[in-house]
């Protein structure tokens, strides 16, 4: 009980520090945001925001909600959780996406086109004092919190790859044994007792409540790779008519009023993003033909909502013939890309006149990858599951592409889509909309399968 009380204590005390730190860097930004309207744009604000007066703190204000509230949504106040590197872009999106409702909130203010400068150089100041706080707190978190040390409880399947990914985060968790559940359920109780954290992968249901119901009774955190019901369960609602618990799980995509809502924001957004963007896609057209001759465009079947066949519309990035021996996913270092394909895709360029086919209603910005049918038929040979992504349309973006990659496996990719499916909401697209523009900024995202692959599954 001692261990339990001190590990308990240790948790607390590491979310005071969270708090904390949160708050520090919270409280600086606003302070500039604050020194910025005084000196700059309170003048022109009129007697209402003449010193003293309340309309300042109305103001201020409303700069610290905005800031806070985006913040968490992008996952900024997540220290220790991400990695240093997400946790600072997380933060210069927030700032970059406030400081841009700070302008026009300061031009409704004082009815007028103020000079942007005093914000611009705000904004690069907070970028800066973003970058030195996440390496501080950063080195702060490994001296006071070490990597858990954890061990994984597997089924018929290797825990091999799950462990690979996650001693990619040394610095939060230490895999230190992994034991089968063939070694009797009486052994593996005894053996997490050892440990700081479990990981239960891929074990049947059965065996899988015992063990969480055990680590539960012992205060053993506890890590479980979900099934694909666990996430319908998850994305259902809670039912309290009857003394009963019951969990409604709808199972039919998103309701009329989302479909609505999301095809009026597709339409606004492709016609905006069409006209700021022509000029690149103009230049990468260009950069295109005068490489190799070749077409600038690549039309390729794709799968959308109900399993419906489109022809998907991108900037060719391969040699013309690339598909001579047949249909495959771009690999690691592939040599059929082509220097200005290798640059477009990096930068996911490449993707930019898909636009077209979410203007037209064959997609949608936000949704699950738009798979080709006769790779999308491979999967379903070991997934019998994979079409449940089809309950809504294909997406430029998505759940997967935010928090998965181009190589993420099909079995993954169908759990992450279908987390997208159910806990559907407008904010959920806007909140990936906006990360999407993080993994421009990783490469990773964009790393191809292995060269023995034709497709993302491994087995």
């Amino acid at each position: 009980m001692n261990d339990v009380n001190k590990l308990n204590n240790r948790e607390r005390f590491k979310r005071l520090i969270h708090f904390i730190v949160s708050a520090m860097i919270v409280v600086c930004e606003v302070l500039i945001f604050a020194y910025v309207w005084y000196e700059c744009y309170s003048p022109s604000a009129g007697d209402p925001y003449s010193l003293y007066r309340k309309g300042h703190w109305a103001v201020i204000g409303i700069y610290a909600l905005i800031i806070i509230l985006l913040t968490k949504t992008f996952g900024g106040f997540k220290i220790g959780y991400l990695r240093g590197i997400d946790v600072m872009l997380s933060n210069v999106l927030a700032i970059i996406v406030t400081n841009v409702v700070a302008y026009l909130q300061v031009c409704l203010v004082t009815h007028q086109y103020l000079n942007v400068q005093p914000l611009l150089r705000m904004t690069v100041v907070e970028i800066i004092l973003i970058a030195i706080w996440t390496y501080m707190m950063k080195f702060i978190m490994q001296r006071l919190y070490p990597p858990r040390q954890m061990i994984v409880v597997y089924g018929k399947y290797s825990p091999k790859d799950l462990i690979s990914k996650i001693n990619t985060r040394k610095d939060k968790y230490n895999i230190c044994a992994s034991i089968n559940i063939s070694a009797g359920i009486e052994k593996v109780k005894e053996e997490v007792l050892n440990y700081e954290a479990v990981v239960i992968c891929d074990v049947p249901s059965e065996t899988r409540n015992v063990i969480l119901k055990h680590c539960f009774d012992h205060s053993i955190r506890t890590y479980v790779t979900p099934k694909i019901s666990d996430i319908m369960i998850r994305g259902g609602d809670s039912i309290h008519l009857f003394d009963t618990p019951l969990i409604l799980s709808r199972n039919h995509g998103l309701s009329i009023e989302h479909q609505f809502g999301k095809r009026i924001m597709d339409i606004v957004l492709s016609l905006i993003a069409l006209l700021i963007l022509s000029p690149f896609m103009l230049l990468s057209a260009v950069l295109i033909k005068c490489y190799d001759g070749g077409p600038i465009f690549y039309t390729q079947n794709r799968l959308t909502i109900n399993g419906k066949v489109f022809r998907i519309i991108k900037f060719r990035s391969m040699c013309v013939d690339s598909e001579k021996h047949g249909a495959r996913l771009a690999k690691k270092n592939d040599d059929r890309i082509t220097p200005i394909g290798r640059f477009l895709r990096n930068i996911h360029f490449d993707e930019i006149p898909q636009l077209f086919n979410i203007l037209k209603g064959d997609m949608s910005f936000v949704g699950p990858r738009p798979e080709r049918p006769e790779i999308a038929e491979e999967y379903k040979t070991e997934i019998p599951e994979f079409h449940y992504r089809l309950k809504v349309k294909a997406g430029l973006t998505g759940y997967a592409q935010v928090y998965g990659k181009y190589n993420t496996t099909p079995y993954d990719k169908l759990k992450l889509d279908m987390s997208y499916i159910m806990n559907y909401s407008l904010w959920l697209d806007f909140k990936l909309l906006i990360l999407t523009f993080k993994i421009i900024f990783k490469k990773e995202a964009a790393e191809g399968v292995d060269s023995h692959q034709v497709t993302a599954s491994k087995k």
